[in-house]
């Protein structure tokens, strides 16, 4: 999988495989009470749910204590990358930088590393997230 791709699956599904689960249930009594419509009902429920837009921002907001505060990950990527439990070398951020096509000054720099962070911050939102401007800036 991608880097991009394995934040987004850290991110789209810490909290919103738990609000997911909450109107499967809602949409399976209305249809029959008996437990055999159930089982079937919740994968395709599963599968709409990927849509739905998740609040990117309150996410990381309540990922951050779990990762002694989350540093600045609001916007440093390499903080961000800590607080999601993936690698944040450089040559980890070298092949985000590609796969987002983000070239931006020196590799490492300051400024390749808040345009990368940017970058992901806008690729999130055109894949469903809400992003607040608070980390798109």
């Amino acid at each position: 999988m991608s880097i991009f791709g394995n934040i987004m699956s850290k991110i789209f599904h810490h909290k919103p495989a738990k609000t997911a689960a909450q109107p499967t249930p809602a949409a399976s009594p209305a249809a029959t009470p008996q437990a055999v419509p159930t089982q079937p009902a919740a994968p395709q429920a599963a599968t709409q749910a990927a849509p739905v837009s998740v609040d990117v921002g309150a996410v990381l907001a309540e990922m951050a204590p779990m990762q002694n505060g989350g540093g600045n990950y609001q916007t440093s990527i390499v903080d961000l990358l800590k607080l999601l439990d993936l690698d944040s070398s450089l040559t980890a951020r070298k092949e985000l930088a590609s796969e987002l096509n983000v070239h931006v000054a020196a590799d490492g720099s300051a400024e390749q590393n808040i345009a990368l962070h940017k970058a992901v911050m806008a690729k999130l939102a055109e894949n469903g997230g809400v992003v607040p401007d608070s980390l798109r800036n």
